[in-house]
């Protein structure tokens, strides 16, 4: 049995966060464990309150994890602020394990999950020590400070996420003007890199649409599959997870984490080297 970690915020509504990642994990057959970084009061129609949890807390969560169980992947979300970031950078640079970092800033309905400050936390601190990055137009626009709206300043982007010392990024296309495909666009180290192009589905059941994609790849590096291969994968989780959505709630209801194994065989991902 694979074990996999979380770092991230609790969603009282369960479209996001620790509640979308444990049920990615649990459908990818991958044993969640979480070291829970804030708590939010939300529901589809949005956040009406975030509790940040003390940092030394979030340390000793995730010392307890270590202690006992040996973890084959682990993925950062919700991480508030510097001081949270600190700390986790401190402990993952003395570990051998596999990162995931989805660097949530901004929820559906607009309000802030990233402290302004922590941003340069984000970028000095724990960037440099990613296997894979996972940033939305927006959030990778936050993090280079550059506009992104073309191809080419999307792999410009990447480029400087690359030097900070990601080993990978994979850049999500979905905010970019093309109505009829989302594309994502992945980036090596080594130089290598694929896009992948899938319909664009109109709905507005997208919350959680970055947790559980991220998840997903955090389970599938966790078990072991090549890291091309487990961003496919993830690709395929969260496009199926969109396609047939389960419309709950008044507002922007989640994505579906149980699509995957039901509908896995008919997912078309176009790649593009």
């Amino acid at each position: 049995m694979h074990i996999v970690t979380t770092i991230a915020g609790s969603d009282s509504g369960g479209g996001a966060g620790i509640q979308a990642d444990l049920k990615t994990f649990q459908e990818l057959k991958v044993f969640g464990t979480s070291v829970i970084t804030a708590l939010t009061a939300q529901n589809t129609l949005g956040v009406y309150d975030v509790l940040s949890i003390d940092p030394n807390f979030i340390e000793k969560q995730f010392y307890a994890l270590l202690e006992d169980f040996s973890i084959s992947a682990i993925k950062t979300g919700m991480l508030f602020s510097a001081d949270v970031i600190q700390t986790i950078a401190n402990i993952m640079a003395d570990l051998d394990i596999p990162l995931i970092i989805d660097p949530v800033m901004i929820a559906k309905g607009g309000e802030s999950l990233l402290q302004q400050q922590a941003i340069e936390a984000l970028r000095c601190y724990l960037l440099p020590l990613a296997t894979v990055i996972t940033p939305n137009i927006p959030e990778a626009e936050v993090l280079t400070g550059k506009k992104i709206d073309t191809p080419a300043s999307i792999k410009q982007a990447a480029h400087t996420l690359l030097q900070l010392g990601a080993r990978c990024v994979v850049i999500k296309g979905g905010h970019l003007s093309d109505k009829k495909f989302a594309t994502d666009y992945v980036f090596f180290k080594d130089g290598r890199s694929f896009s992948m192009q899938t319909a664009r589905i109109a709905t507005n059941n997208t919350h959680g649409t970055g947790c559980t994609f991220s998840a997903a790849l955090t389970a599938f590096i966790g078990s072991n599959l090549p890291i091309d291969q487990a961003i496919l994968e993830a690709k395929k989780f969260i496009q199926l997870a969109i396609t047939h959505d389960l419309s709950i709630g008044n507002g922007h209801g989640p994505t579906n984490h149980f699509a995957y194994h039901k509908y896995k065989g008919f997912c078309e991902v176009i790649i593009h080297e």
